[in-house]
């Protein structure tokens, strides 16, 4: 955006400390000439005939008082540019550190030293705002490289089929056609898996009244048949839990978190346990499951886009994508909520969603 050129903020400070000083000269002569002069008397004999008179201090006084007057507009304007200087120093140094970032160098701090004044507080908190800022770009750049891996996965495995279809015309159709229908299911879920995600981070929704144990009851009736063919027992329990958002977008949390509660359990006789409940204004949703013990660093990664969670026990038909932990923080965080991970002691993932409660 144009501007039009102005003064900069080093003369206007300038000019601030120098005016100040000279009205703070005039006053103290004014107050001089004011109770001093006053009782001088104004005739030519002076004062008992031996000191002077008015006229005779005003003439010597006023070349004094100018002089004085001037020294002071020159020591303002030298010294109030001296001090502006070194007081916008600090801010000299965050806009070098703005026109870097803006050049696409996120990795440079400015850590100024000093005092914890305004502009170490200005610094601190703009050296923060880079590091979340090179945090999301480096998150970005990651999920933007695995989602078009892969995206990329399922097209090379469509093209090679078709090349094997096309160079053996006897081949089976029936299976050409089952494995191209299984592959492209696959990319149509990875997409919709990443509109949601996308949907989620924008926060791009209407919101209204959604009850948990609603949804929880919705998400256990739906993946019953899951949890049968694992001999799982899935239990739901609790209150009523209402949230304010998007019904679909907490439908698929929800779903998500129940999905991934069965299929990384114990190979057969695990358990899946969720719960809802609400107090003090917070709608609460656990989940939590049976299996393997989970190694200390693995779980605070499960929510990072595309991490699989190669340690926990899964079958291969249901690896997924590596999405489903990623869109229900993705959906939490854009309902103003908080997701825990626990690690159970004796094995498995204790999963708490917290959301502001309505009225």
């Amino acid at each position: 955006m144009d501007r039009r050129p102005g003064l900069s903020a080093r003369l206007k400070l300038t000019l601030s400390y120098a005016g100040f000083l000279v009205v703070a000269g005039t006053l103290l002569l004014s107050v001089v000439w004011a109770f001093l002069l006053r009782y001088v008397p104004d005739n030519s004999q002076g004062l008992l005939g031996i000191s002077p008179n008015r006229y005779l201090l005003v003439h010597t006084f006023a070349p004094a008082a100018a002089l004085a007057m001037a020294f002071l507009l020159v020591f303002g304007l030298v010294g109030g540019w001296i001090l502006a200087g070194r007081m916008l120093a600090p801010l000299t140094r965050i806009r070098d550190a703005a026109r870097t970032a803006g050049t696409g160098s996120l990795s440079h701090r400015i850590r100024m030293k000093g005092r914890q004044d305004e502009f170490r507080e200005l610094s601190d908190a703009f050296d923060s705002m880079l590091g979340q800022l090179e945090s999301h770009v480096a998150e970005q750049q990651r999920f933007a490289a695995n989602a078009s891996h892969e995206l990329r996965t399922p097209l090379a495995v469509s093209r090679t089929l078709l090349d094997v279809a096309r160079k053996d015309p006897a081949r089976d159709r029936g299976e050409l056609i089952e494995r191209l229908s299984a592959v492209n299911a696959r990319a149509i879920d990875l997409t919709e898996a990443l509109l949601l995600l996308s949907r989620g981070d924008r926060g791009d929704f209407t919101r209204e009244e959604v009850d948990l144990s609603l949804l929880a009851e919705e998400a256990a009736e739906t993946l019953l048949p899951l949890a049968e063919q694992r001999r799982i027992t899935l239990d739901v329990t609790g209150g009523a839990a209402v949230a304010g958002g998007s019904a679909e977008l907490l439908l698929r949390m929800v779903t998500n978190l129940v999905q991934n509660a069965i299929v990384h359990n114990l190979p057969a006789g695990g358990t899946v346990t969720v719960r809802t409940e609400a107090y003090g204004g917070t709608s609460v949703l656990r989940v939590e499951n049976t299996g393997r013990p989970l190694p200390p660093g693995l779980v605070p990664t499960l929510t990072e886009p595309f991490r699989r969670g190669t340690d926990r026990v899964r079958t291969d038909e249901h690896a997924g994508a590596g999405l489903g932990l990623a869109i229900v923080q993705s959906v939490v965080r854009a309902h103003d909520g908080t997701l825990d991970l626990v690690p159970r002691p004796g094995g498995g993932l204790l999963v708490t969603v917290r959301l502001p409660g309505t009225p």
